[in-house]
């Protein structure tokens, strides 16, 4: 009989990587820092399924998850016809991906927000009988109305507030733009979500807004994409159900001490995708804030911190900060401290050292710098700037193929004709498709890993 107890949790790690020698009058101290999760999630799930159990279902367990689906079902749903059958497709083919235990919920979203399954503000716990009925329920969807997706997040909410679980997790699916309440709405309703649960938003078609999609997975954690065919939908709801089962620790923070006189310029996420966590601070005590970092299961994401230190002379040295990985007590006591790792400032007069850029720092900054280009490339060709267009999607083509990015590099080779990758020359293509421009804006912050 399989085991689940604390010693099948995830165990994390974290590695530091810097150059931390600076030269005289040097204060500015980079580091990339890799927070890697094992153990648990997604090879523990696999381990446990090898046995016939999961995480969920072992006798005596809580459920581990609760997860809401919420369905676009505005009137443009209906064109082609077969895009609102491909949304039923793909939610069915994500509740029969459902561990048995979890609990869920169906919500349809228009200019408002209505719950399929299983209705009352109840969840479901997931099992045979309560997965045949939730894909009956889906059988009477049908399009009609606005995109109010504000409403759609906030009933979310109230779901997933009533499960007493460690992962709430949403899927949220559009065909087009949130025209029926106000932009401050839909960031008040983020707002208001931020931390209680993560998403992951998919784009169906070609008539969504980019930029809604990719805020609304920035702020809730969770990932972007666009499913341009309709017809692919329900691989990708598989695939996101099968990510959200393989998450077993939630409300993960990255917390960075500082000694006084340090000053913290930013702290970014580099990969799997760039995401700016300066701003998100929480402050933890004298010296030491909290940066979100959602729910871990199996894998390895990389931290950009950059600090600024106070001037000291040749041959000083300090401590920059201390990085830790810490998990909230639900009952408010002693958060725990899953592990740490020190980012140090050395002042030396060997030019050689000081001047040398550590390979991690050197090849993420350039990542962040390819997600930034695009976006700055693709708003210049919105905006009818052939030349300032053409200048940073070239840079975009440089990047990519110095780092290796072969994936951005392929969705680049769609807007533009590339003469010469190695100086970025480029010309901008006379036509592009609508999905592959929305692909590459989409796609734009996702990177590739440093080779070690």
């Amino acid at each position: 009989m399989a085991n689940f107890s604390k010693s099948n949790a995830p165990q994390f790690s974290v590695e530091v990587y810097q150059n931390e020698y600076l030269p005289e009058g040097g204060r500015e101290v980079n580091a990339i820092v890799t927070v890697t999760s094992t153990g648990g999630g997604t090879v523990g799930g696999a381990v446990l399924a090898g046995a016939g159990l999961t995480p969920s279902s072992l006798p005596g367990q809580p459920p581990s998850a609760a997860v809401v689906i919420m369905v676009d079902c505005s009137g443009s749903m209906d064109y082609p016809p077969t895009k609102m059958r491909n949304a039923r497709d793909a939610t069915a083919a994500a509740i029969d991906t459902l561990r048995d235990g979890v609990t869920f919920a169906v919500v349809a979203g228009t200019h408002q927000a209505k719950e399929v399954y299983p209705g009352d503000g109840r969840l479901a716990t997931a099992d045979a009988q309560t997965r045949a009925q939730a894909k009956e329920a889906l059988r009477k969807l049908s399009a009609g109305g606005g995109t109010a997706i504000g409403t759609w997040l906030r009933l979310t909410d109230r779901l997933l507030s009533s499960a007493d679980v460690p992962i709430r997790h949403g899927i949220l699916l559009t065909d087009g733009r949130n025209e029926h309440e106000s932009p401050a709405d839909l960031l008040a309703a983020l707002d208001a979500c931020a931390g209680r649960f993560t998403c992951d938003a998919r784009g169906v078609g070609t008539d969504w807004e980019v930029k809604e999609v990719t805020q609304i997975a920035s702020a809730l954690l969770g990932t972007a994409d666009i499913v341009a065919d309709p017809s692919g939908l329900a691989d990708d709801f598989t695939r996101m159900m099968e990510n959200a089962m393989g998450k077993e620790v939630a409300d993960v923070a990255l917390r960075l001490w500082t000694p006084v006189g340090v000053e913290i310029k930013f702290v970014k996420q580099v990969a799997p995708t760039v995401e700016e966590l300066t701003g998100r601070r929480t402050e933890a005590g004298p010296r030491a804030g909290d940066y979100p970092t959602g729910s871990w299961g199996d894998e390895s994401r990389d931290y950009h911190v950059c600090v600024q230190v106070p001037e000291a002379g040749i041959g000083q040295e300090m401590l920059a900060a201390r990085v830790s990985l810490i998990l909230p007590d639900p009952a408010g006591g002693t958060p725990q401290t899953l592990s740490q790792g020190l980012v140090r400032a050395v002042w030396t007069e060997d030019m050689a050292a000081s001047t040398a850029i550590n390979p991690q720092v050197a090849h993420y900054t350039g990542q962040a710098e390819l997600a930034q280009v695009i976006q700055q490339g693709l708003d210049a060709r919105k905006s009818g700037d052939i030349d300032g267009a053409t200048a940073k999607l070239g840079r975009a083509v440089q990047l990519a193929a110095a780092s290796g990015n072969a994936d951005t590099a392929k969705l680049l080779a769609k807007v533009v004709d590339v003469v010469d990758e190695a100086t970025g020359t480029v010309r901008l293509k006379a036509k592009v498709a609508e999905a592959d421009e929305m692909t590459l804006e989409t796609r734009s912050t996702k990177t590739v890993r440093v080779k070690k």
